[in-house]
Order: C-alpha cells, then sequence, then structure tokens
C-alpha cells in the first residue's frame, strides 16, 4: 500500500484505542492485539492521559511498548501501524 493509500485508509478510521487518566499502560496489550488483525489502528489520548506530555511523545512511547510503529499524530489522536 502507498503513503497516500494509507492515509486515506487512517482518516476513515473509527478510533479503537482511548488512553485516559491511568496512561498507556493498560492499552499497551489492546493495541498489539488489534495490531495483529488490522494495518492500522486510531488511538485518541484524552485530557486526562496528556498531562503537560504532547501527543507525539505519547503516541511514540505507546507505539514503541507495542513493537509498532508511529504513522501519525493530529490533534489529540494518532495512528499506529
Amino acid at each position: 500500500m502507498t503513503g497516500q493509500d494509507l492515509s486515506e485508509k487512517a482518516h476513515h478510521l473509527d478510533v479503537t484505542v482511548w488512553v485516559g487518566k491511568s496512561g498507556i499502560d493498560p492499552v499497551v496489550d489492546e493495541l498489539r492485539s488489534q495490531l495483529d488483525d488490522r494495518e492500522l489502528v486510531k488511538v485518541k489520548f484524552l485530557r486526562s492521559a496528556r498531562a503537560g506530555t504532547d501527543v507525539e511523545t505519547l503516541a511514540a512511547d505507546l507505539a514503541d511498548r507495542a513493537d509498532a510503529d508511529v504513522f501519525r499524530t493530529r490533534g489529540n489522536t494518532a495512528v499506529i501501524r
């Protein structure tokens, strides 16, 4: 799939992982599981999860723990592959 194809696919994804006040630890296994079934997963970082940290940093940490890569971030949302 080309980068443009992935971008179009990512745009139409629904958020299936939410990161809240408990941080990223509780969602690492869920993200891994979802990535086993699909190419891209959209993750929403709620305000309570950010606590002064930017979404790019949180997304990179989550992707690293799930042995994945950040495809892109926009606002409070990241797409991980």
